[in-house]
C-alpha cells in the first residue's frame, strides 16, 4: 500500500506543480499573485478527483470524498476568481509581499507558487488515505464528515456573500465589514474553512492510518493563525483602516464566532 501511496502522491504532486507553473506564468502577464489563491483551492480539488480515479479504494468512499472535496474546491477557487483576479488590483498581502522581498521577484514568486502546490500535497493527505481503503462499507465517520464539512461549507459561503456585498456598496468603501457573521468573528471565513478540513479529516477517520489526516486540519490552523491567514489579512487592515480596525479587534473575536464585547467596554480600553 505505501508504493501505491508514493505513486499516487508523486503523480499528484507533478499535476499541481504544472498547473501552479501555469498560473506562475499568467500572474506575469496580468500582474496579479492572487491567482495563487485560485490555484491552491483548484489544486486540492484536482488532487481529490485524481486519487478517486486511480487508487485501489472501496469506490463509494473514495468518491464520496472526491465529491465533497470537489464542491469545495469548485466553489471556492471559483469565488476566489472574481473576487480577486478578474477586473481586480492586486490584494495588499501580495503588494506588500513584493515590497518586502524587492529584488528577483519573477524567482522568488515562483518558489511562492511551487510551495502552494506542495502544500496541497501535504494538505492533500485524507484524500489519499480514503483512496486506500478498500474495506466494504462506509460507516458513520464517514457521513458525519461528509455532513461537517457540508454545513461548514454553508457557512463559509455565507461569509464571503456578506463580505461581498458589503465591499460592493461604494459607502463601505474604507470601512470594516461588521455585519452578519462579520459581527460575532473577525475571520468567519476562515473559521468554516478549519471546519471543513476537520471535516475531510474525519471522514478519512476510519481508514488505515486514518487518523493520520488530523495533520491536514492542523496545518490549516497553524497556517490561518499564525502564519499567512490572520496574521497578513489583519496586518493589511490596520495599514489600511488603522484605528477603525483596532477598535473592531478589541470587541470582535477573531477565530471562533462568539458574542461581540460592549460597547462600553471598548470605550473603557481607550477606543
Amino acid at each position: 500500500m505505501l508504493a501505491v501511496a508514493l505513486t499516487l502522491a508523486l503523480t499528484g504532486a507533478a499535476l499541481v506543480g504544472a498547473m501552479m507553473l501555469i498560473l506562475w506564468a499568467i500572474h506575469l502577464l496580468i500582474k496579479n499573485a492572487a491567482i495563487v489563491d485560485v490555484g491552491w483551492a483548484a489544486g486540492l480539488g484536482i488532487l481529490a478527483v485524481y486519487y478517486a480515479f486511480a487508487g485501489p479504494g472501496y469506490v463509494p468512499r473514495k468518491w464520496l470524498m472526491a465529491a465533497v472535496v470537489g464542491l469545495w474546491s469548485l466553489r471556492l477557487a471559483t469565488y476566489l476568481l472574481f473576487a480577486r483576479v478578474i477586473g481586480k488590483p492586486e490584494e495588499g498581502r501580495y503588494v506588500q509581499l513584493r515590497r518586502d522581498w524587492k529584488t528577483n521577484l519573477p524567482l522568488r514568486f515562483l518558489f511562492f507558487f511551487e510551495f502552494q502546490a506542495l502544500l496541497d500535497v501535504a494538505l492533500s493527505l485524507p484524500f489519499l488515505l480514503a483512496s486506500l481503503d478498500a474495506r466494504a462499507g462506509l460507516g458513520v465517520t464517514a457521513f458525519v464528515g461528509a455532513g461537517i464539512s457540508l454545513a461548514a461549507m454553508l457557512g463559509e459561503a455565507i461569509a464571503d456573500r456578506q463580505l461581498d456585498v458589503f465591499k460592493k456598496n461604494p459607502a463601505n468603501q474604507g470601512k470594516t465589514c461588521q455585519a452578519g457573521l462579520w459581527k460575532y468573528s473577525r475571520h468567519p471565513n476562515y473559521f468554516f474553512e478549519w471546519l471543513i478540513w476537520v471535516g475531510f479529516a474525519t471522514l478519512a477517520i476510519a481508514a488505515p492510518w486514518g487518523a493520520l489526516g488530523v495533520i491536514s486540519p492542523a496545518l490549516i490552523l497553524y497556517f490561518l493563525l499564525g502564519v499567512t491567514g490572520i496574521p497578513a489579512t489583519e496586518a493589511q487592515a490596520l495599514r489600511s483602516r488603522g484605528e477603525e480596525y483596532r477598535a473592531y479587534q478589541r470587541r470582535t473575536s477573531a477565530f471562533v464566532p462568539w458574542f461581540p464585547k460592549p460597547v462600553a467596554l471598548d470605550k473603557a480600553s481607550g477606543s
